[in-house]
């Protein structure tokens, strides 16, 4: 396991990425720009539904990131079988 100086590294950067992420999805979807560039990368309005399963993944690293840092273990995958009784 990671220390936390490196845990809140990362947690920094992700939260950086997600912000940038989101202003390029208010960008496209307020209809200002015909296009949007982050960094190296362009981005349409054909880009929208990969953008917002970009914008989901990177939540939900923020979350487990900030879930590490205030002491809760990472979360477990749990079966429910459903039984007719």
């Amino acid at each position: 396991m990671t220390d936390k100086t490196e845990l809140r590294a990362r947690l920094e950067f992700w939260k950086k990425a997600l912000e940038k992420l989101r202003t390029a999805y208010l960008a496209l979807v307020d209809g200002g720009v015909k296009s949007y560039t982050i960094d190296d990368r362009q981005l349409t309005r054909f880009d929208i539904p990969a953008l917002q399963k970009e914008i989901a993944e990177s939540e939900r690293k923020v979350d487990e990131l900030t879930a590490l840092l205030s002491g809760r273990k990472p979360r477990r995958a749990v079966g429910v079988i459903p039984r007719d009784w």
